[in-house]
């Protein structure tokens, strides 16, 4: 079994409030994970009102599966209009 993890640095341009933030950043979450059935979570950021970062993770038994599902939850977030993606790195243990 291999596991693929994925931290996603997220800028939050209209967020005028770390509540409009964790709004924002929950409804993603949530649409993630029911469109992808992975695990997903805030990890860093929290304090922060236009800055955050999730964290995903993938369970599989092939590498190439985790490197097309990682791939395909950073477009969605990219097509978020709501934030931006600063940037990402996937890592495959």
């Amino acid at each position: 079994m291999l596991v693929g993890t994925c931290e996603i640095e997220l800028l939050f341009p209209g967020s005028r409030s770390l509540k409009e933030k964790r709004f924002v950043m929950k409804s993603i979450k949530d649409r993630i994970r029911a469109r992808f059935n992975v695990s997903v979570a805030e990890v860093d950021g929290h304090g922060l009102r236009q800055r955050g970062a999730l964290g995903v993770a993938v369970a599989a038994s092939e590498s190439g599966y985790i490197h097309k599902v990682i791939s395909q939850v950073v477009k969605f977030v990219e097509g978020d209009g709501r934030v931006e993606v600063l940037d990402y790195r996937v890592e495959v243990l």
